[in-house]
């Protein structure tokens, strides 16, 4: 009978190890999934600052259609 108690004793611990870990392992995932969001928004608008706009530049500084 102690024999059993043992038992489930060890391996409570070691499911309480096991999440433990896996608690560390998704909070660690999620500072990193929010550290790359803000790298995403960043990079998204230095594109879109590099990014001609068609309609505000100056229609002289384009070069002409290839039809002509």
């Amino acid at each position: 009978m102690d024999d059993g108690i043992e038992d489930l004793q060890v391996r409570i611990a070691h499911q309480e190890l096991a999440i433990e870990t896996l608690n560390a392992t998704v909070a660690r995932q999620d500072r990193l999934i929010v550290a790359l969001q803000g790298q995403l928004e960043e990079l998204q608008q230095l594109v879109r600052e590099l990014k001609p706009s068609p309609l505000g530049s100056d229609i002289a500084d384009e070069p002409p259609p290839p039809h002509y």
